[in-house]
């Protein structure tokens, strides 16, 4: 085994916390995308900040790769130890550590996930308001710049992250940012690792911005005759300012899927779901107004969802609207991408998507965050059909292509990792170059996260 001084030596530093278990390797070389299978040679579960960077000094003294695991539920292969070395697991590092009420902020380690947080934070009036749809963890979250169907009214990740605690590629802990909400101190570091999907450190701990619980919650669903009528309703909505807490965008297909997968009858049509956040005045009238967008654009078949357990099976439905499509072909794998593009372009870039697919017989259907121009395919192929997998392929290829084209960019949310680092150059030209020269400064020996979002050393 290539790396196997190393694992001696974290062998001796974790004992059982570092297992070479077939089973736990094989479970963190998986992918919940189209990746090929990739076991790392050992799985690590510190438990603290001075474990991950002895952990991280180890690794950097025998040159071996250094992996970050949160959940694993990123979709462009972020996790995948393509080098081989030691993946280092923080499902172990799950403490809420602070919660400080009167600044709305909190400090927690890597392996809380954003539900558990959630729970932790019910009886304080407080919530965390980024939501991806998987349960993730907010080490990942902060590491892919994750956002997700609350993005629109809360901001992503970026916007969410105040300070974080880092380890960098030599073992060393630095801290980025303050409990404060502004400063001009230096380059934003914390910007730079938010996003940088573990290629320059691993994160430890998270100072994360937090949100008042709204006092009224109302949601809705809604159907179009077409993707142009729902995707004018969305564009309309965002340019009158109404304050969206969601607003999601699900195809006819995805429909047909959820219908089947949840048992439910929404008419086979494009749908919008929404949800708003305020006073029970301020609730009704965006309700109000929304209402009227919806019928101009001649949307049908409004159903309010206003107690929580309604609400809650609309977003759980969303939510697994992934899992819901692949059941329509069990066996079958997906390439999950997503583009984003200025919302005055969207309704193009999603008629041009479906229209695409269909011309180069691609079963993907479509649904996505379209309140920031953030949409998704879930571009489904046979295993075993080559030629299939190679049509899907070049779809997301040219989905990435047409949100250039408009101003866009090749992932609102999904990161880069394997799936997308090809795109990278034409998104950034030399821009991409100089994110390769800040990677080079701060690993010079390539340990961290190998073979992702950056260019070769």
């Amino acid at each position: 085994m290539a790396h196997d001084a190393a694992l001696k030596d974290l062998s001796s530093l974790l004992g059982d916390a570092l297992t070479l278990s077939k089973s736990d390797l094989d479970l963190h070389g998986r992918s919940e995308s189209h990746f090929p299978d990739t076991p790392p040679d050992a799985v690590a579960y510190p438990r603290s900040t001075e474990e991950v960077a002895a952990i991280v000094r180890i690794c950097a003294a025998h040159g071996c790769p250094v992996v970050g695991w949160g959940t694993g539920t990123s979709l462009e292969g972020q996790s995948q130890a393509v080098q081989g070395g030691v993946v280092v697991d923080f499902s172990r590092m799950d403490r809420v550590i602070e919660v400080n009420q009167a600044d709305m902020d909190v400090r927690v380690q890597p392996g809380v996930t954003r539900e558990a947080l959630n729970a932790e934070l019910r009886a304080t009036g407080l919530f965390f308001p980024v939501d991806p749809g998987a349960n993730a963890s907010l080490g990942g979250m902060a590491s892919t710049r994750a956002s997700g169907t609350t993005a629109v009214r809360y901001g992503t990740m970026r916007d969410n992250v105040l300070g974080l605690e880092v380890v960098l590629a030599d073992g060393r802990v630095i801290r980025t940012g303050t409990r404060a909400r502004k400063s001009s101190a230096g380059y934003d570091l914390t910007g730079l690792f938010v996003g940088a999907e573990g290629t320059l450190g691993l994160i430890t701990e998270l100072t994360l911005r937090l949100q008042g619980q709204p006092e009224a919650i109302s949601a809705a669903v809604c159907a179009f005759d077409d993707i142009g009528a729902a995707v004018q309703a969305v564009i309309d909505t965002i340019q009158m300012g109404i304050p969206m807490a969601r607003i999601e965008f699900v195809d006819t297909a995805s429909v047909r899927a959820v219908n089947a997968y949840a048992d439910m009858s929404l008419p086979q049509k494009p749908h919008l779901l929404v949800e708003f956040h305020g006073s029970e005045g301020g609730v009704a009238e965006q309700a109000e107004s929304f209402g009227a967008i919806v019928a101009e654009h001649g949307g049908s078949d409004f159903q309010w969802a206003q107690k929580p357990e309604d609400r809650t099976a609309l977003w759980k439905m969303r939510h697994n609207a992934f899992y819901a499509i692949l059941a329509l072909r069990p066996g079958c794998r997906s390439i999950v991408t997503d583009v984003c593009v200025p919302i005055s372009r969207l309704a193009e870039a999603v008629e041009a998507t479906i229209a695409d697919l269909e011309a180069h017989d691609v079963t993907g259907p479509i649904l996505g965050h379209v309140g920031d121009g953030n949409f998704h395919a879930i571009l489904m192929f046979d295993p075993a059909d080559a030629a299939e997998e190679a049509r899907a392929l070049a779809a997301a290829g040219r989905m990435v292509d047409r949100a250039l084209a408009l101003g866009g960019t090749s992932t609102g949310e999904h990161g880069i990792g394997l799936g997308k680092r090809g795109y990278m150059a034409r998104e950034h030209g030399d821009g991409w170059e100089v994110m390769g020269s800040v990677k080079r400064a701060l690993d010079p020996n390539d340990i961290m996260n190998p073979g992702k979002l950056v260019p070769d050393p």
